[in-house]
């Protein structure tokens, strides 16, 4: 391959880079020491949508319900499986303290935490916000049962960020008057000025006419 053929193809290699690289969204998900516990503020809306007795796994549709009056931003919320709890309420095994949630195996999960429980991101919706006492999409929790534990209830932590609000438009100051501009004296007025430097012999006609001349 000769030089200058490799060097066209790297050029045309980065001014496609360039055109394309500002195409490329830019996203509010990131770590999640960046959001904010909106837990309260936003609530889950959990449903079951499929059971397997064989495998005891179940499988549910998890949404996030905006409480606030401020927009959420969408593609920074996520939901934390913060705990199980059996149908007295309790989360941890009562002889040896062991959480409940180590008795699950947790399919699909997009990550874990810092202290190990796993987390999922809800799914971007038409709107990049979500906006007050609105559902967003779900997203799908599996869990399957290791010990086969007839009762349980999964209990959610909600993270993310909220938009933040508009920067106040500035008052434009009104556009100051400009001052009256004198009126040109018409060509009436002119001609009456000129005959009266006539009459006082300031000038004559003839130097009138010659001044006047194309």
């Amino acid at each position: 391959m000769s030089r200058n053929m490799t060097v066209w193809r790297l050029s045309f290699t980065v001014i496609l880079l360039g055109l394309l690289w500002p195409m490329a969204p830019e996203s509010s998900a990131g770590p999640l020491d960046q959001l904010t516990d909106l837990t309260g503020k936003a609530t889950v809306v959990v449903t079951l949508k499929g059971r397997d007795n064989f495998t005891s796994e179940y499988r549910y549709d998890v949404s996030v319900r905006n409480h606030t009056s401020d927009l959420l931003i969408a593609d920074s919320l996520v939901i934390v499986l913060d705990k199980i709890t059996n149908l007295a309420g309790e989360d941890r095994e009562g002889l040896t303290g062991e959480s409940f949630l180590k008795r699950f195996d947790v399919l699909g999960q997009d990550g874990q935490t810092d202290d190990g429980k796993p987390f999922f991101r809800i799914p971007v919706g038409p709107s990049p916000d979500l906006g007050s006492l609105t559902d967003s999409l779900p997203a799908t929790v599996s869990l399957r049962n290791k010990d086969y534990l007839a009762v349980f209830t999964p209990s959610f932590k909600v993270l993310g960020q909220k938009r933040p609000p508009p920067e106040p438009k500035q008052t434009q100051a009104a556009p100051v008057q400009p001052g009256t501009t004198p009126a040109a004296p018409s060509r009436n007025s002119i001609d009456k000025l000129i005959q009266l430097l006539i009459k006082k012999g300031v000038v004559t006609e003839e130097e009138w006419r010659k001044a006047n001349q194309p």
